[in-house]
């Protein structure tokens, strides 16, 4: 079967390089592209400066191009057991209120007691919102950050213990390009800043390269912290003379999983791989390849929502010990056109709750329990990056029976419910937004 890919799968052709499965083609390509000729010694007939028609170099790159679009996808279709969610109608009854901008690309906010908001930027800042207002410095005591590509300074969450602790945690990238990790970060809040700051976990290995840090944090009824980090990254990226990837499925690295830890960093002591030879006592669940969101449903239940790669990205229950696939079953294809899997579903392999194909690139998760909207009590709302939206999911069980859009226009990186009862967002621009979702006026 030959697929072609879809327009807004491409955004310009360097996504397309290097290709690991077809790395000759990917070689030429590069050698063609238009940027790797500048320079060179004009060849007899060759169009001029200024002049509108190709020069032979360009055309050669663009059927390099067309060669790649058309290699063959393989006889994977979605035809897995999860449902697969494509296009669906608005959601009524809301409107958007902005309460801070100058953000830049914002990646997740936690809420104080007194009301007020901490607002991790990934460049390296931590902002206050209080008093309806942007602080115009950032909080001093920071750790170091590795702001590089994905990666940088990402989620905060609050100890359990907020209140009298004052313990605050951060998930971050550290290290340098060609050698970096993701790590955990706690201090104490108080008016001058962080204090104590200090790294209580990290990967225990490096890896190269800007993709997939994670990294969302939920603290459990138990005060235990759930803690995401990345696959690593795409292939070429290796690690151990494979695709890093493929480390999500080996209970001997952090990459592509789901971490439990006590509140000091440590392992939980009654975490699923505990005690098993060569597994890291932290792995809480594997088979992931970068989970963007964590919540807690009314019932104390885990779910989260990853990225696949062109197509697949999931919604997941998450429970303890369990694998949920990645890369060995997936529904994702690869960016240049072939299934990444070639099973869909497989025993002992946790099926989603949800396939969004196309991708929505989904980030920030959050049940709401208020009564700010009428009929959104219970329902679950996903961030979507690459569709500038929010999916409000409304669930019975673990099933998904209605799904609707609240069109934002802007890439949501994090959703959360306020303590007044209302939504908040954060938008990944370079001048980012706080915004407050309101019910419309009847």
């Amino acid at each position: 079967m030959i697929r072609l890919l879809p327009r807004q799968a491409i955004r310009s052709p360097d996504q397309l390089l290097p290709i690991n499965a077809v790395t000759g083609w990917a070689r030429l390509g590069d050698r063609l592209k238009p940027s790797r000729m500048a320079g060179r010694e004009r060849l007899p007939g060759e169009a001029r400066s200024g002049q509108r028609w190709p020069c032979p170099g360009y055309l050669l790159y663009l059927l390099w191009l067309s060669l790649v679009l058309l290699l063959p996808t393989g006889c994977h279709s979605d035809t897995g057991p999860a449902p697969i969610s494509g296009e669906v109608a608005e959601a009524k009854g809301w409107t958007l209120e902005v309460l801070a901008r100058d953000l830049e690309n914002p990646w997740g906010i936690a809420w104080l007691p007194d009301g007020s908001a901490l607002i991790t930027e990934r460049p390296g800042r931590l902002r206050w919102f209080r008093n309806g207002h942007l602080e115009p410095e950032p909080v001093a005591g920071l750790p170091p950050v590795l702001a590089y590509g994905q990666g940088g300074l990402l989620d905060i969450a609050l100890h359990p213990d907020f209140a009298t602790n004052r313990l605050v945690y951060l998930s971050l990238a550290i290290g340098a390009p060609e050698a970096n990790r993701t790590a955990l970060a706690r201090g104490r809040l108080t008016d001058a800043g962080l204090q104590g700051m200090e790294i209580i976990f990290q990967n225990a290995d490096v890896k190269d390269g800007a993709q997939h840090f994670g990294s969302r944090l939920l603290f459990l009824p138990d005060k235990s912290l759930l803690m995401s980090i990345g696959d690593g990254g795409n292939p070429p990226l290796a690690f151990a003379g494979a695709n890093i990837r493929n480390q999500a499925q080996n209970l001997g690295t952090h990459f592509g999983k789901i971490l439990r830890l006590r509140d000091d960093g440590s392992p939980h002591p009654d975490n699923p791989f505990l005690g098993r030879p060569g597994a890291r006592p932290e792995i809480w669940t594997l088979g992931h390849r970068n989970v963007q969101g964590l919540a807690l449903d009314p019932q104390g239940r885990v779910w989260a929502n990853e990225h696949g790669s062109r197509g697949g990205d999931e919604l997941n229950r998450i429970q303890a010990g369990a694998n949920y696939g990645w890369p060995e079953v997936s529904y994702s294809h690869e960016y240049w056109g072939p299934a990444v899997a070639r099973d869909q579903s497989r025993p002992n392999i946790q099926d989603p709750i949800l396939v969004w194909t196309p991708s929505k690139a989904p980030s920030g998760l959050t049940f709401y329990t208020g009564d700010r909207y009428p009929g959104w009590r219970g329902n679950l709302f996903s961030g979507a990056l690459k569709f500038l939206q929010i999916r409000r999911l409304v669930l019975d069980g673990a099933r998904v029976v209605a799904e609707d859009k609240l069109s934002i226009g802007q890439r949501v990186r994090d959703v959360r419910q306020g303590p007044d009862g209302y939504l908040y967002l954060l938008t990944d621009h370079h001048d980012g937004q706080l915004l407050r979702i309101l019910p419309a006026a009847p």
